[in-house]
Formats: structure tokens, sequence, C-alpha cells
């Protein structure tokens, strides 16, 4: 590849969380029918040369993690599932999380769109991390970045880590 796109482009919907540490985007190269393979290559190049050492997916299923491997991007898959318990689903992911952010390590976390699962998950994690921040601020944060409310699905997911304090 040569010119402005040998840098890649960002994904769609590309957000941080934290600076040059956590960011969150729609899953590279777009879900459903509006996925595009080239797409993918040039949000999965850019995310290199930007120096993220770690993408997460929290799909259900293991969609675009040979790519992320094949363009040099280590990949992990945290499947949030959509009934039951996931409690022990989201330590586990945000355990990685906080290896893999370590030092100067940069971490992109996805799901097919930026919608309340992904920014439940988001949240969560922010809550988890910060001694500042409970659990509805959280919410809140990240509902200002994503610009539009977060729906009780994602409020679910956030609580079930840290439950609102009495």
């Amino acid at each position: 590849m040569k010119g402005k796109w040998a840098a890649g482009i960002p994904p769609r919907r590309f957000t941080w969380i934290i600076k040059d540490s956590l960011a969150m985007s729609e899953r590279p190269g777009g879900f459903g029918e509006s996925h595009r393979k080239v797409r993918r290559q040039e949000e999965i190049i850019w995310l290199r040369q930007q120096g993220f050492n770690l993408i997460v997916s929290v799909l259900p299923g293991r969609n675009n993690l040979q790519h992320y491997e094949e363009e040099g991007v280590n990949a992990a898959h945290f499947p949030m599932p959509e009934i039951g318990d996931i409690t022990e689903h989201l330590r586990v992911c945000y355990a990685a999380l906080d290896e893999a952010r370590q030092g100067s390590g940069r971490v992109l976390i996805h799901a097919d769109d930026l919608g309340d699962r992904l920014m439940g998950v988001v949240a969560g994690y922010v809550s988890t991390i910060s001694d500042q921040l409970t659990a509805n601020q959280a919410i809140h944060f990240v509902e200002q970045l994503v610009e539009r409310p977060m729906s009780p699905e994602g409020r679910e997911i956030v609580r079930a880590i840290d439950p609102p304090k009495p």
C-alpha cells in the first residue's frame, strides 16, 4: 500500500475512553451487510500504526480474530452472553484489559456496533478501575462520550460487577 492509505483509517465511531490507553469502536470493517474486507484491513492497519497492542472483541462469534493476527495485532475474545450471569465473563475481560494496559499499552474494545452492550461493558470497566466514579457516574461518563443514553440492558451489565452501593 502506498500514499495516504498506507497509514490506514480509524474504525468507525472510534472513541477514546482513557486517552492513549483504552478506546472503543464499531467492529473493524463494519458488521452485517455493511462489512467490507478492504475497510477492515485499512482499519486494522491504522490500529497497528497507532500502537494498539490488543484488540478485544466482546462479540458472541469469533469474527475478525484471525485477521487481527494476520495483520500483526494481538486479539482477545471475551464473548458476552446475552442471557444468564455475565459477572465472571466481565471479571476475566477486565483482568485482560488491566494487563494489556500496563505500561504504554493501547487497547481497543469492540462489539459489532457502539451499542448498549459495549457501552455497558466499558462503563463497568471504568467504574471498577476508578476510585472516584460510582457505577452511575461511569454510565453518565460513557453516555457523554457516545452522545446518547444507555439502555436498561447496558446499565444491567455495569451493575453485574459493580452493584449500586446503599
